[in-house]
């Protein structure tokens, strides 16, 4: 019955093919032009839900094979396309969102059961962030050095593609010929925000291009989009006619109409250098401080000032320094000359690193793997539930690890046929001391994103959006609060790990400070760098990586620290409240078994676990 019930859910959620299972009703509608694109008033606000969520994937192509669900059941006429990246599409989808939270309001609360309630204020919240912030939906940038079209449709073929029949394979390269209308459609929307004045600071376009440049003038057997189909074609039973043959039509169209795409792409921005500036934050865009103060509510979940923000790094920053002094003076460092010094000194020590080899960096990925199973069979006096999935740990792509953030993580497919992966960036090998590993690897897998995003992925008896995290300041707050709950734990006993974690939660604390910098204070990207450099002991390239991944993603960098603070806020709040009867288990269990939710929705139902319980 249960495998019935989850079979059901994923029925209604993806496939109009299978839409007779559900009911006459359902396929009445099927008739209609993208009947779930049209929202209607259900008796069941379930049923409503379930319609939302299709028509955030029914237009997508990408969104479906990312989800590989579809699949199992051999249907697979999503797999040869590419999402519409043009305006008009962001128009409809704008339109359809407003009408959704129109209806949506209509149902009356003293109708729903409690879980209904909480699902209708976390959709409410959601669909209102893209209705509240319409008037700067071009406030972006499109292609930058961090993600857009360029990097993330070969990340997006390599990994999310696969390859196991030879129509799997014809829809790879059909997608391949399918880039350049994409990437025609998406350099429409950059002119459209050039016209705005909304133009991306030169360093960005130096970036861009560079990586463009790179990517068509190297041989097409070296590119990934190649090298990733060689590599899936030679798991297949497919004979090596049929590969050779594939391969030889693959090489054609990168070399015809994924160049093309990206050609167009390097036209474009090789004459926009010259309308480009130096200045870096958001506020020199039309009306961006309050476009800024939208990020913050939007990222944060909070209604926090820029100021309040930034002030509150500032103390963060000075107290997480005092106690890295502290330990590194208990393991014999002169703390005298100050931090940067000290840290200096801790970042040269050659017994931290690994080789600069390509050997060196394959030990990294299988030290980060014993890491991960290590913690992950001493979980039980923290958590009742774990995550069925499991996560593997993958080197960041080469042609993207440059401009990359020192490591990701890729939740798992559905369907159980790709694990959690968390990407780690081997670019530097000074990036990766040891005594920053463990929590590197608690953040990004167990217990933080993997665990995290597996259990809510995993949760039933939910609507099927409340399946996916999608509130960063719960997310990444989650994730750098069980970098502290693994030092709890008596995980990171190693004085020099107690450091690593510390200069990780140091780290986010600067952020702060840097992010409402650039944005709020109009600091310059140089300026943000020498502040970063100076107050956390990281290395420079790793630094410059992260500062411009703030420029072009105002806010986001705030949610770490905020939501880290806040579950700390709370934890302390229901051990108070609770004495005795506190149960660390049981506050996590309050904190996932909900999915992903606002903070101020989270302390609604911390308080209601502490009222419960007490």
């Amino acid at each position: 019955m249960k495998i019935i019930k989850k079979l059901f859910k994923w029925i209604l959620i993806i496939t109009l093919s299978l839409i007779v299972v559900i009911g006459l009703w359902i396929w009445q509608a099927a008739k209609l032009d993208k009947p779930f694109g049209i929202p209607f008033v259900s008796d069941s606000i379930d049923v409503f839900f379930n319609r939302v969520a299709i028509s955030f994937i029914q237009d997508s192509p990408e969104t479906l094979t990312s989800l590989h669900v579809l699949e199992q059941f051999g249907i697979t006429g999503h797999q040869d396309d590419l999402d519409d990246a043009s305006v008009e599409a962001g128009d409809k989808a704008l339109a359809r969102t407003k009408k959704q939270l129109s209806i949506l309001k209509s149902y009356q609360d003293d109708e729903l059961s409690e879980e209904q309630k909480l699902s209708k204020e976390l959709m409410i919240y959601l669909l209102s962030q893209g209705v509240d912030a319409e008037e700067f939906r071009f406030h972006n940038y499109p292609v930058n050095q961090l993600f857009g079209a360029q990097s993330n449709f070969p990340t997006f073929m390599d990994s999310q593609h696969q390859v196991n029949s030879l129509e799997d394979a014809e829809d790879y390269i059909s997608r391949l010929s399918k880039v350049d209308t994409k990437f025609s459609q998406v350099l429409e929307g950059i002119k459209l925000r050039t016209n705005m004045g909304i133009i991306p600071p030169k360093f960005v376009i130096a970036r861009v291009l560079e990586e463009m440049n790179n990517f068509v003038e190297q041989p097409i057997e070296e590119n990934i989009l190649y090298s990733s189909f060689l590599n899936k074609l030679e798991k297949t039973d497919l004979t090596s006619k049929e590969k050779n043959t594939l391969l030889s039509d693959a090489k054609s169209v990168i070399k015809n109409d994924v160049h093309d795409a990206y050609n167009s792409f390097i036209g474009y921005f090789s004459t926009l250098g010259d309308k480009a500036t130096t200045d870096d934050g958001i506020w020199k865009l039309p009306n961006g401080d309050q476009a800024y103060k939208a990020a913050l509510k939007q990222f944060t979940t909070t209604d926090y000032t820029a100021d309040y923000i930034h002030k509150t790094g500032l103390s963060e920053v000075e107290r997480i320094q005092n106690e890295i002094l502290e330990v590194l003076k208990g393991e014999g460092f002169d703390i005298s000359q100050g931090f940067t010094t000290v840290l200096k000194e801790l970042s040269e020590d050659p017994r931290f690193y690994y080789p600069d080899t390509d050997e060196g960096r394959e030990q990294i990925l299988k030290d980060y793997q014993v890491i991960i199973d290590e913690i992950s069979a001493g979980m039980d006096s923290a958590f009742r539930v774990a995550p069925k999935a499991s996560v593997k740990v993958e080197r960041i792509p080469l042609f993207k690890e440059k401009t990359s953030p020192g490591a990701y993580y890729q939740q798992p497919a559905l369907d159980g046929s790709r694990p959690g992966i968390f990407y780690a960036n081997l670019y530097d090998i000074k990036a990766t001391p040891t005594y920053s590993m463990r929590t590197l690897a608690y953040h990004e897998a167990v217990p933080g994103h993997h665990f995290q995003v597996s259990i809510t992925q995993e949760l039933e008896d939910v609507p099927v959006f409340r399946n996916f995290s999608l509130f960063t300041a719960y997310t990444e707050g989650w994730a750098l609060y069980t970098e502290r709950l693994a030092w709890e734990l008596g995980f990171q006993d190693d004085p020099f790990d107690n450091v690593g974690r510390l200069q990780a939660e140091l780290f986010r604390a600067v952020r702060l400070v840097v992010d409402t910098g650039l944005h709020a204070q109009r600091w310059t990207r140089e300026e943000a760098i020498d502040y970063m450099v100076k107050n956390t002991g990281m290395a420079e390239s790793d630094v410059i990586a992260e500062i411009e991944r703030y420029i072009v993603i105002p806010g986001q960098a705030t949610a770490y620290k905020v939501g880290m603070m806040k579950i700390l806020e709370l934890r302390a709040k229901a051990k108070k409240a609770l004495g005795d009867k506190f149960d660390l288990r049981d506050f996590h269990d309050q904190i996932l078994k909900n999915g992903a939710v606002p903070l101020s929705v989270l302390e609604k139902l911390i308080d209601r676990y502490i009222a419960e319980t007490v």
